[in-house]
């Protein structure tokens, strides 16, 4: 690292730095030396800044400007077909203990994995722009506001952070005048240039590593340049790390929306739901209610902070400030209100396919398939073609103020309190619509065995039961059990006439006909209003040895084409099912070994003798 060539680049950063912090400046100048890029330059968070990269990604055939008729500001770009998606085997959490990793997670001795990324990082921003990015995830005017620095050399890591968090000279002052901890996330593409070598439109390298260091809270990010392993405000922080300080804090970091409903009095509700991929959070979250004199408007599409208010309530936020979703899927027909807050423009559009008259297209966009599309690999594409047009995990990222149906108090630096917690997963049999759990401890339970049915979206079997622990089996930051351990404080620490009610939904359940044995989308909000019409207990269930299910009556059907006999159908519990459900939660539950909270175990027991 003695390389007297370096010395001016050093100099320009800690010189003409735009800074005061002594901890930012020194690790600054650790990383140039470190990784030796051509230039050190910080960022703003100006439009005039987002402007000037974004025409660079342009002309360097990493972005192609849309038709600003049809998407006013806005790019799509195409990464590298072996740089689509998070990289899960590549995922490490580095405690300074084994055991405090979990069997959910991938674990290496930090000194080791530090030493692997150090060599890694030598050099690899040569012949590129190091971009210095401060960021707050959540209000930065919040009463803890929770910074962090993401060093990058990827402009387009820099204009999509400019979507999906706070960013810029605003957070940089609001650091110095705190002398505030930060979490240090540093990411390199991998991939640095000799004099004279030209760049590749997506550079990236075949090596990835994404590693998170729990005690130090800070993220090495290595190899990828695509979505979630680069933008490391996204799940590195708001969920590996932020679990993590969470556990620490008092606090939880979780894979939630939050929804904010108001019933025809006036009355708001908020609810929080987990959701495991592909089972409808981000429709959820974007709901139109089917009946009449509700209104639904949304907090947040994916992260959830949650902390104890000042009486003991739980109060949510959402930590970010755009919506990164999976566009395939998401379409006029099931999803109006993410699909007008995307025609507004201001996006980033990934791996989509492009129209011929200069918009984007994808699966499920619209009803009608276009005759002629450019795939997301530059190639000529019709509807015979046999291949999808946009990779299935192609992305849209997208102003979180552009959605209309935005509440105001996604502003409000405390948060909402939360009334509600669902957790869903996608299971054709078993699970009923909709259930309610017995108590707190019950409700944990029921997060801690949530499950889905493997797709065809995902490589494997299709049909084999997944656990999904409240949708975090990839975030958690710590041992899977001692995170359900820390779930089961929150009581303690909450007034427990506060806490939040906790259902368990399954909106994919089939009919033996196989159709599925309730509507979905918008008039899934009959159920919240059953779940809602429970905390306030104005609606009949039904106990069951699992909990508390609608009857047939309980649920609004007025203007649904349903009867209360198929609701009954929809939320029934069949013991020959459970006997089979029973086994897969006690393998599930014997993975987690010494580290599964007593009062689990103790759920499961009296579970399986309600059954028998």
């Amino acid at each position: 690292m003695g390389d007297t060539t370096r010395q001016p680049v050093l100099e320009e950063t800690l010189g003409d730095a735009p800074t005061t912090h002594a901890k930012l400046l020194a690790w600054v100048a650790e990383v140039s030396e470190l990784t030796q890029p051509d230039s050190v330059y910080w960022v703003d968070g100006s439009e005039a800044e987002y402007a000037r990269l974004t025409d660079q990604l342009v002309e360097a055939g990493t972005l192609q400007r849309l038709n600003p008729e049809l998407f006013p500001n806005s790019f799509v770009g195409s990464s590298d077909p072996k740089d689509v998606a998070r990289v899960e085997e590549r995922t490490f959490i580095c405690s300074e203990k084994e055991a405090d990793a979990g069997f959910t997670n991938n674990w290496m001795d930090p000194a080791e994995m530090k030493a692997i990324l150090r060599e890694r990082f030598a050099g690899s921003m040569r012949g590129r722009t190091m971009y210095v990015i401060p960021f707050v995830m959540g209000p930065l005017d919040a009463e803890q506001p929770q910074y962090g620095v993401e060093i990058t050399d990827s402009a387009y890591v820099v204009a999509s952070m400019r979507i999906m968090a706070r960013i810029g000279t605003d957070v940089l002052r609001k650091m110095e005048a705190e002398d505030a901890f930060f979490v240090p996330a540093l990411h390199s593409v991998g991939a640095p240039l000799e004099p004279g070598e030209a760049d590749v439109v997506w550079p990236c390298n075949e090596e990835k590593w994404i590693v998170h260091f729990p005690e130090e809270r800070s993220i090495w990010s290595y190899g990828s340049g695509y979505g979630g392993n680069a933008l490391l405000g996204k799940k590195c922080y708001a969920l590996r790390i932020a679990s993590v300080i969470a556990r620490d804090e008092g606090w939880l970091a979780e894979h939630m929306l939050i929804l904010k409903l108001t019933s025809p009095e006036g009355k708001a509700y908020n609810v929080a739901a987990a959701f495991p991929s592909a089972c409808g959070k981000t429709n959820l979250a974007l709901l139109d209610p089917t009946i009449e004199g509700w209104k639904a408007e949304t907090l947040g599409d994916d992260i959830n902070w949650m902390r104890i208010g000042k009486e003991g309530e739980l109060r949510g936020v959402n930590p970010e400030y755009g919506l990164f979703g999976v566009a395939p899927g998401t379409g006029w027909g099931t999803n109006p209100n993410a699909m007008r807050a995307i025609a507004k423009g201001n996006s980033i559009f990934t791996n989509v396919a492009l129209t011929d008259d200069g918009g984007v297209w994808w699966e499920g966009m619209t009803e009608e398939v276009p005759a002629h599309l450019t795939d997301w690999q530059g190639n000529d594409w019709t509807p015979d073609s046999g291949r999808p047009a946009a990779h299935p995990n192609s992305r849209f990222c997208t102003p979180i103020s552009q959605i209309d149906m935005l509440a105001q108090e996604y502003y409000s630096p405390d948060g909402v309190e939360i009334h509600a917690i669902l957790f869903g997963g996608r299971r054709k049999t078993t699970i009923p619509l909709v259930t309610q759990a017995r108590s707190w401890t019950n409700g944990i339970f029921m997060g801690s065995t949530l499950s889905s049915e493997t797709t065809a979206a995902a490589a494997g079997a299709v049909g084999v039961v997944r656990r999904d622990p409240m949708a975090m089996l990839p975030f958690i930051g710590y041992n899977a059990g001692d995170y359900l351990k820390h779930w089961g404080t929150i009581e303690g620490k909450a007034n427990p006439e506060r806490l939040p009610k906790v259902f368990l939904v399954n909106w994919f359940r089939r009919t033996a006909d196989g159709g599925f044995a309730w509507p979905g989308f918008g008039e899934n909000s009959r159920v919240l209003k059953w779940a809602i019409e429970r905390i306030e207990g104005t609606a009949d269930a039904k106990e069951t040895p699992i909990g508390y299910i609608p009857t047939g009556e309980s649920i609004d059907l007025t203007g649904l084409d349903m009867t209360p006999e198929q609701v009954e159908e929809a939320v029934k519990v069949d013991p020959r099912e459970w006997k089979e459900e029973l086994k897969g939660i006690e393998e599930w539950y014997a993975r987690f070994g010494d580290a599964l909270p007593d009062e689990l175990a103790a759920e499961l027991k009296q579970l399986q003798a309600r059954f028998a």
